[in-house]
């Protein structure tokens, strides 16, 4: 499947989506808890957080430490799920800014390192099998002020986000973004 089928596939989901519409303010609860828990489980396991799923729920519904699971996994999950909590209220603003991405960063971390969290990293990056080359960290403050502003101004001629990362990501909007 390629990008254009895949905003071909967005837009059906969105017109399913709307189709369903208005959503009762319990469904909406449900697919945002189901969204936090799930997305806070995915992103922690990625990184080597012990925690399941099912264990990433009790931490955040419930705020009970499961027995034997380290304490550094429980505030991961804590900290991703504030962070969460806060994005999802963001999503309704016309744009994200640097500060609000540092203020992300800092829930997240805070209870891991509190030093760093909030704050441009100060060493570099290495993914093992990567091919991506990540900014050195005296770059970061500008890309994320590039980024932010590039945000901004792209919200036309498409709306997709899929289409804006795409776009930022090579420099400018491929052809099938256009309308």
């Amino acid at each position: 499947m390629n990008f254009k089928n895949r905003i071909s596939e967005a837009e059906q989901l969105q017109r399913e989506i709307n189709g369903m519409r208005p959503l009762s303010r319990q469904a909406l609860k449900q697919l945002k808890d189901y969204y936090r828990i799930g997305l806070t489980y995915s992103s922690n396991a990625l990184e080597g957080n012990s925690l399941t799923e099912t264990e990433t729920k009790i931490v955040l519904e419930d705020g009970i430490t499961i027995g034997g699971k380290p304490l550094k996994d429980h505030f991961e999950a804590i900290g991703h799920g504030e962070a969460f909590d806060l994005l999802y209220k963001l999503a309704r603003k016309p744009d994200i800014t640097e500060r609000q991405i540092l203020d992300l960063h800092k829930l997240f971390y805070l209870r891991i390192d509190a030093k760093q969290a909030g704050r441009y990293r100060k060493i570099g990056v290495v993914v093992t099998g990567a091919t991506l080359d990540f900014p050195r960290p005296a770059e970061l403050k500008k890309v994320m002020r590039d980024f932010g502003g590039y945000s901004r101004a792209t919200r036309q001629p498409s709306p997709h986000c899929l289409c804006r990362m795409a776009a930022y990501q090579i420099g400018e909007y491929p052809s099938f973004c256009r309308r």
